[in-house]
């Protein structure tokens, strides 16, 4: 009887996963090659650095700038991703955009640095102008700004750019617009004039307004490029792969009917060939795929076709533990044990094999997960995640099921039903 309490309370606990993986309202997170979109690869020149510079933090600096940059796409669920490469020995940055199939804006608007100038004219122009060759460069750039952000003129309802330099650029603004009363100071972004405004008065409070002719969409964007800053090292862009969106529908479901099929097999196979012991390790096959299921929208796992592939080898994993449980359990029947002597034997004589090649899947997967590139981590974070879980349902829920089926006695029809293949 507590057997089966035992397995009582597990299908409970299975059910109330399945419930929250159905009502959670979370969807699972599809990587680029199921959900279409951009990926952009970089490589990291870091011998520019100094030499007592950390590697590792400037790194970490250059990911956040890129996060911040991405951000200006509305995407969701961005990737960006840094990594080192120990074939290559070098460190590379991989951006992934999905639902965004511009790749020439994406790119431009990663890896392109904002450059922010103030000139004023030349001594000798007098007045104001708007042609460039009229202006010099002054020493206050963007590498003064403090932040950036989107305004609107009260009186014409335009959008502008707000400036917010730090102290020693609020100085110099002050220093240029004191000196240049009357005159043109132009704004230059990237070497273009993007505004041209008249001083009218000394700014002393260490803020400028851009009046260009913005769209709302411009002017969020350059605020986003402003606040973004420098890029604390070198990237060069080595390769983009572009999937549309209906190529990574038909992945999905591909992936769906592939997947379905496989798991039918496995059951017919089981069902037929290790009889009511068969019958378990589906039950126990569903409750470890729920349970997957559940840690990848919990976690959450982008879910890409190498991921996926990650875990149905675990499930081929899940599959021969209860095989070589079962076989063991086989043997003891046959050497005279009770059904429940047997079943208790099987599990302790298949632990050592099944052990062993978890954990040797568990060492792999950790290897790849830490040496390869990003579809790489993809594949080993799921089968690690997969070997895991796997072992828990092999040796737990498996074990739990089984216990609650066996039957005191043993007549010639329990012994088929625990039989297999074509022994009787």
């Amino acid at each position: 009887m507590k057997a089966k309490v035992k397995a009582i309370w597990v299908i409970m606990g299975i059910l109330l996963i399945a419930l929250w993986l159905v009502k959670s309202g979370k969807n699972f997170v599809l990587g680029l090659d199921l959900n279409g979109g951009s990926s952009l690869t970089y490589s990291i020149d870091t011998s520019k650095l100094p030499k007592d510079a950390n590697v590792d933090e400037s790194v970490n600096s250059l990911r956040d700038v890129i996060e911040r940059r991405v951000n200006l796409f509305g995407v969701t669920e961005p990737t960006v991703i840094t990594e080192y490469s120990r074939l290559a020995k070098e460190w590379r940055l991989v951006v992934e955009l999905p639902g965004v199939t511009d790749v020439k804006k994406a790119a431009a608007l990663i890896g392109e640095t904002p450059v922010l100038e103030f000139k004023t004219l030349k001594n000798g122009t007098l007045g104001t102008s708007t042609t460039i060759g009229d202006f010099e460069s002054t020493q206050l750039t963007g590498s003064y700004l403090e932040k950036s952000n989107l305004v609107f003129d009260k009186t014409t309802n335009r959008p502008m750019v707000e400036l917010v330099f730090n102290t020693q650029g609020g100085e110099l603004f002050g220093k240029i617009t004191k000196d240049n009363i009357g005159k043109t100071v132009a704004i230059f972004l990237d070497g273009s004039p993007i505004s041209t405004p008249t001083v009218q008065q000394a700014i002393l409070d260490g803020k400028a307004v851009i009046s260009g002719n913005f769209s709302v969409e411009e002017a969020r964007t350059l605020v986003g490029r402003l606040n973004s800053g420098a890029l604390p090292v070198p990237i060069s862009l080595e390769g983009t792969n572009v999937v549309p969106a209906n190529l990574g529908a038909d992945a999905v479901k591909h992936g769906k009917s592939a997947a379905l099929y496989a798991f039918v097999l496995v059951v017919m196979f089981m069902m037929v060939w290790y009889r009511l012991q068969g019958i378990v390790a589906v039950l126990a096959l569903i409750s470890y795929s729920i349970m997957m299921l559940a840690l990848f929208k919990l976690i959450p796992v982008t879910l890409t076709s190498a991921g996926i592939a990650g875990f149905i080898i675990s499930v081929g994993l899940a599959v021969d533990a209860n095989v070589l449980t079962f076989e063991r359990t086989k043997e003891e029947i046959r050497n005279g044990k009770s059904l429940k002597d047997a079943v208790e034997i099987g599990f302790k004589r298949a632990w050592t094999s099944i052990r062993d090649s978890h954990i040797a899947a568990i060492i792999v997967s950790v290897i790849l997960f830490w040496m390869g590139t990003s579809i790489v981590k993809g594949f080993a974070f799921t089968f690690f995640l997969g070997a895991v879980m796997s072992l828990i349902s092999a040796q737990i829920i498996t074990k739990v099921f089984l216990m609650a089926v066996v039957p005191k006695s043993s007549g010639r029809i329990i012994k088929f039903l625990f039989g297999s293949g074509f022994s009787r």
